[in-house]
């Protein structure tokens, strides 16, 4: 079996992991990276990337090509539910910056991201699989399998980073993802629309009976439509349209609770299947024990309904990388100072996140009740403010020098 011995090794090469390892190997560390699946690929996320994560798309070297990429700037929001649509203005860029935010499928922002990090000296392992992580800090083992050969590796480093996606997890947490299945789940939804009547640079929240979503003009001026629904009001869905994909009778719902989406919907094409993941697991999962270091959805995952997810993957891979390059060369002390860089970490994740997953719980726990989404809607017609609460509170990281 082959062995290799590295600085860093990352699991998982969507925004989180790609940045991490970018930052990591232009500060001079040797970084392997393992992703199980092959890119580009469509994936059931958010798109949306918030102003605030501009410049550190800047520094990681795609910027440019973002730019040219992304969809229209986003200037607005909109809350929408049954037969009403409430808009605000999103605040306006911050101080010195040019950029609103924009979004951008997954298929073209994991690959630029992938590209820059093969292009600073990353080890891109793809598609290898994790299947076991041992050791302790300044000594791991990750042994990976090629998905498509009979080949295996083991992967020795001083740093180990654990950027799996939401509905994955590394082989000692599996047996945690296998419980039973509630009502109460909630199952995410994702399809992309050509020629949708949806005003560019709005960002509609959908809010209905047992679950939200939103709406976004992506690039290529594909609009992305992507909802979170409980698993007992989807079952009632099937039922009301026998026959159907679990995604097509979703859709019909959709229509159905909101005449905006209908309205967008009713020139469109749908591009492609439904896509379909889950349930969603909100909640902290960031720690300062002698495990791997966690960014993006593994270290924790807010509720969709405000877009976080990009912002959480992206900025924890920065304040991550930060506090390890700033405790110099890992030596002999390696375990000594990956505990202190673990405890600050943790406590400047929490700063930085947790008011966040708060904000988006509650929201989202009003968004999705009957009896709570009369109230919203009659809040944010006389406070139109409120639709942007979620982007007020996100509090920028001070930009690399």
């Amino acid at each position: 079996m082959k062995r290799s011995i590295r600085d860093a090794v990352i699991i998982g090469a969507g925004p989180a992991g790609s940045a991490a390892a970018i930052i990591l190997a232009r500060a001079g560390w040797s970084v392997a990276m393992v992703e199980k699946e092959s890119f580009p690929r469509r994936k059931v996320c958010g798109e949306c990337i918030a102003a605030s994560n501009l410049p550190l798309l800047d520094d990681l070297g795609i910027g440019g090509a973002f730019d040219a990429a992304a969809g229209p700037a986003l200037r607005r929001v909109a809350l929408m539910s049954g037969e009403r649509t409430i808009e605000a203005d999103l605040p306006p860029p911050m101080a010195g910056t040019r950029h609103w935010g924009r979004a951008l499928g997954r298929e073209t922002l994991d690959v630029l991201l992938l590209e820059q990090a093969r292009a600073v000296g990353v080890e891109v392992l793809q598609p290898w699989s994790v299947q076991a992580v041992a050791g302790a800090p300044g000594d791991w083992h990750c042994r990976i399998n090629s998905v498509h050969a009979d080949e295996s590796m083991i992967l020795r480093a001083r740093v180990a980073i654990d950027a799996h996606g939401s509905w994955q997890a590394l082989p000692s947490a599996r047996q945690h993802h296998r419980g039973a299945s509630r009502g109460s789940d909630l199952l995410a939804f994702k399809a992309n629309f050509r020629d949708a009547d949806l005003a560019a640079g709005l960002l509609p929240v959908l809010a209905f009976d047992g679950g939200y979503g939103g709406m976004v003009v992506a690039d290529g001026g594909l609009t992305t439509v992507a909802c979170c629904i409980r698993r007992d009001r989807l079952d009632t869905c099937r039922l009301a349209a026998p026959g159907s994909r679990a995604g097509e009778a979703v859709e019909a719902y959709l229509r159905a609770q909101c005449r905006g989406v209908r309205e967008a919907l009713q020139p469109a094409t749908r591009v492609g299947s439904w896509l379909a993941a889950g349930p969603l697991q909100p909640g902290i999962r960031v720690d300062a024990r002698d495990g791997p270091f966690r960014i993006g959805n593994a270290a924790g995952e807010a509720h969709p309904i405000i877009g976080e997810g990009m912002s959480m993957a992206l900025q924890s891979a920065w304040l991550l990388t930060r506090l390890l390059l700033a405790r110099g060369e890992l030596n002999g002390a390696a375990m000594a100072r990956q505990g202190q860089v673990a405890r600050r970490y943790v406590a400047q994740w929490r700063r930085q996140f947790e008011p966040r997953l708060l904000f988006a719980a509650g929201f989202a726990q009003l968004a999705m009740r009957p009896g709570t989404t009369a109230p919203l809607v009659g809040l944010a017609r006389a406070w139109p403010g409120m639709l942007t609460l979620g982007a007020r509170i996100k509090t920028p990281l001070t930009r690399r020098t």
